[in-house]
């Protein structure tokens, strides 16, 4: 009897042995597969998605499918690009994106006129310049674009002048495009028309950059942007108001020398 019982204990503990072992080397067989699987992700990660020259200071780790991006780019705009390249490969769970914009940092008042200027000279000669007005504030880097744009592709547009200035860190979209609409198409044209055309505010029109800037919803004309003078802002109200089919202005313009209306 004993000899039984001590027969079934060893062969119980070498079922359990080769159980073990079986299930270490499926084990082992699946950790070395996931690892290759890792290993060709991360190669087609440098082959095909980031094999530009401007990738190159971007290092690449993959682990069970999810990207880890380090290292360094000049401009924003590559973070960018560089995410939603790998975002579009095959076998891809995950993107950790963690490159860090190179270069030394640029004073957020510095950052802050540059892009006011380049965003508000931005679409020069499509025919669309007065009628955006989109604002800019930086912090710590950070530009956030606000205001309102004719249509998206003047929205992205200045989204893409800030995400490709260096010293930008991020760039936050706060941007509202204006509703399609012909009759709000033919009103601004209108207004632009009876603004720019009358006598004392022709000399704005002499900048591509159009310091007044019309945006108009469902009707509704808001004026921005900046002029000389009270009376000059005055009569940019009142000619907004003579066009036909206009519910109401907002005569948003600064007088130089003054300060912002709260």
């Amino acid at each position: 009897m004993r000899g039984t019982k001590r027969g079934i204990a060893a062969a119980a503990a070498a079922f359990l042995l080769f159980s073990g072992s079986a299930l270490m080397s499926r084990h082992s067989s699946a950790s070395a597969q996931s690892m290759a699987a890792d290993n060709n992700l991360r190669a087609e990660v440098m082959n095909k998605a980031l094999n530009k020259s401007k990738f190159k200071g971007i290092e690449v780790s993959v682990q069970n499918g999810v990207v880890k991006l380090t290292g360094t780019v000049d401009v924003f705009d590559t973070k960018e690009d560089a995410d939603k390249r790998v975002h579009r490969l095959k076998g891809v769970t995950a993107v950790d994106n963690e490159i860090q914009i190179a270069g030394p940092s640029v004073p957020d008042s510095v950052l802050r006129e540059k892009l006011g200027k380049a965003i508000q000279y931005d679409r020069v000669g499509y025919g669309t310049t007065a009628f955006n007005a989109i604002g800019v504030s930086v912090q710590d880097g950070v530009v956030t674009l606000s205001g309102h744009a004719y249509g998206p592709v003047d929205a992205d547009s200045a989204i893409a002048v800030a995400a490709n200035t260096k010293g930008v860190k991020d760039v936050i979209n706060d941007i509202q495009v204006d509703p399609v609409s012909p009759m709000d198409d033919r009103i601004r044209i209108a207004v632009f028309r009876s603004v720019y055309g009358f006598p004392s505010l022709n000399k704005y029109a002499i900048d591509p950059g159009k310091p007044i800037r019309i945006s108009v919803q469902n009707g509704n004309v808001t004026l921005y942007g900046a002029v000389d003078s009270q009376a000059d802002k005055d009569a940019a109200g009142i000619r907004a108001n003579a066009v036909p089919g206009v519910f109401h202005v907002t005569n948003n313009l600064q007088v130089a020398g003054q300060a912002p209306e709260k």
